[in-house]
């Protein structure tokens, strides 16, 4: 999949947290602040999530002078814990890793026929898996949201698909302004070949990258938000570790460039930006006077929610991810606190054809028992004519400190079934109409590309990952996309029809797949919006 070139290696652009900005600190869960303003005190902005969109929104938007307020449901990570780390390792979880669960929740349930998830204590962990009857959505909770979680991968969506599947997006001004512009503030950068090419850390990628070339299929070196730099200086001994060190999913320590590090950093650093935490948006109603209030909630200290007043807002923003912003559009239509809600909204979603699969390696190709967290490498069944199979798979990490053998990887399959959100009025919450009929053409476009590489190969797939004796887990997704879909449940420029004055910026927008991982398409489009809300807010 041709990638346009990343930016060269910079220093990511970002001031000096200001004491303004750092009375965002999180508060402890017992102490989520309780927000209230009258018909007096109405903010002029106001967003509803702290990740790529709500992130993009909130730099654009003070940089040009405007006071922000973000409302975020997980914490602010910026304190140590007892260990003095923010995050765990993989392997290490604690009340940190997961949000309020008992135990962790792995995409690989077990190994051998053993099960991988341990007991932890409950807590507003960084990672959050969201349930449905046949789909699970996980999900960050913090200030950053999905970027304190994800893998790093920088990946440019294919021209055709936007084409194709975004027409009010324009491709030209797209590729040239938007996503550009995203890649540098951001901080994209390339790793160094030489280094991938020798590192043990990079066996993994190495082997499976061999297979597939083997097979036919081309192999793609993709960019990343992880610093290379710090990369090879924790390789090699000379930095912290901490994707040498079994950190990914809870968080990275070192190395990555999360939101706070980019967009985030420069919104705060303009003294503009106020960031709650701990708070959840339940309602979004039509205030009388003009604008809008949303109902809040505080996380308490054992996960219950309890109400925390109301926010009034002559803009309000929604930045809570595709499940996000999809339930409190719903939940608010469900209570009447919002009319004439677009049809559209809840209907277009997917999971990005994501499929997880694992392959059996011969004893004379080993993947390394140094594994590192940050894949590098994509394997392209998508850009290339001849392929019947649209397929772009990362070549993935199985960092358990062992020698598994095992060749790992995440799908992203162009599967053209979407899903639809609903409501439940007696359980009163969001449900999704998923199936696994549903992601069938996903397993099936993912088993014709492995099955060429095993054949190639002469390896098999591994059954033993999942818990259910399956070759191919199609139950969860890292990629959640649709159900507030641009230019269906909102103009061109991510404005709610019919509702002045509300925005969408996140992955709700997107339909079902973009053909690789989304979260710098997110970015991309999030800036197209956000030229549009500063020119509205300006005007």
């Amino acid at each position: 999949m041709t990638q346009p070139p990343a930016p060269s290696r910079r220093t990511v652009l970002g001031g000096i947290l200001t004491a303004s900005a750092l009375s965002l600190t999180a508060p402890a869960a017992s102490a989520a602040p309780r927000l209230r303003t009258d018909d007096d005190d109405v903010v002029d902005h106001l967003i509803v999530g702290s990740g790529y969109g709500g992130a993009v929104l909130g730099h654009r938007l003070t940089a040009a002078g405007h006071q922000v307020l973000m409302l975020e449901m997980g914490q602010d990570w910026s304190t140590p814990g007892k260990d003095g780390k923010v995050f765990t390792k993989m392997t290490e979880p604690d009340e940190r890793s997961m949000w309020f669960r008992d135990r962790t929740v792995m995409p690989l349930a077990t190994f051998l026929g053993v099960p991988i998830d341990k007991v932890i204590p409950r807590g507003p962990g960084v990672l959050d898996r969201i349930d449905f009857a046949s789909m699970s959505v996980y999900a960050g909770r913090g200030v950053g949201g999905g970027s304190l979680v994800n893998g790093a991968m920088a990946v440019a969506p294919p021209r055709s698909l936007v084409e194709e599947r975004m027409p009010d997006v324009n491709p030209d001004a797209f590729y040239s302004t938007y996503l550009p512009r995203a890649q540098q503030t951001l901080g994209v950068r390339s790793h160094d070949a030489a280094f991938v090419a020798e590192s043990p850390y990079y066996q993994f990628s190495r082997v499976g990258r061999a297979s597939a070339e083997k097979a036919g299929f081309p192999v793609v070196e993709v960019p990343s938000l992880y610093d290379p730099d710090h990369l090879q200086a924790e390789a090699e001994g000379r930095a912290p570790a901490s994707a040498t060190a079994q950190e990914v999913i809870f968080g990275n320590n070192h190395g990555k460039r999360d939101l706070t590090k980019s967009y985030l950093r420069l919104a705060r650093a303009s003294g503009r930006l106020t960031i709650r935490t701990l708070v959840r948006a339940t309602t979004l109603a039509r205030r009388p006077q003009g604008g809008w209030t949303v109902t809040i909630e505080s996380v308490g200290p054992d996960g219950t929610m309890r109400p925390a007043g109301t926010v009034a807002a002559k803009r309000v923003y929604l930045a809570g991810g595709s499940v996000g912003t999809t339930e409190l559009l719903l939940r608010s239509q469900a209570h009447g606190t919002l009319a004439d809600l677009p049809d559209a909204v809840g209907q277009g979603w997917g999971p990005n054809g994501n499929i997880m699969v694992g392959r059996a390696n011969h004893v004379t190709s080993p993947t390394g028992m140094k594994q590192s967290t940050i894949p590098v490498h994509g394997i392209d069944a998508w850009t290339g004519a001849a392929r019947a199979d649209r397929v772009f798979a990362e070549i993935a990490p199985l960092p358990a400190g062992i020698e598994t053998w095992v060749s790992l990887y995440l799908a992203i399959t162009d599967n053209p079934r979407r899903g639809s959100f609903g409501w439940d009025p007696a359980r009163d919450r969001l449900t999704l109409d998923w199936s696994p009929e549903h992601a069938a053409p996903s397993v099936a476009a993912t088993e014709r590309v492995l099955d060429a590489i095993n054949r190639a190969a002469g390896t098999s797939y591994r059954v033993d990952l999942f818990g259910t004796g399956k070759a191919f887990s199609d139950g969860f997704t890292y990629h959640p996309l649709g159900g507030v879909l641009l230019g269906q449940a909102t103009d061109a420029g991510g404005r709610l029809r019919g509702h002045e004055g509300v925005y969408v910026v996140d992955g709700s927008l997107l339909p079902g797949v973009v053909g690789v991982n989304p979260y710098l398409t997110i970015t991309a489009v999030a800036e197209m919006i956000a030229e549009g809300a500063v020119r509205d807010a300006s005007a």
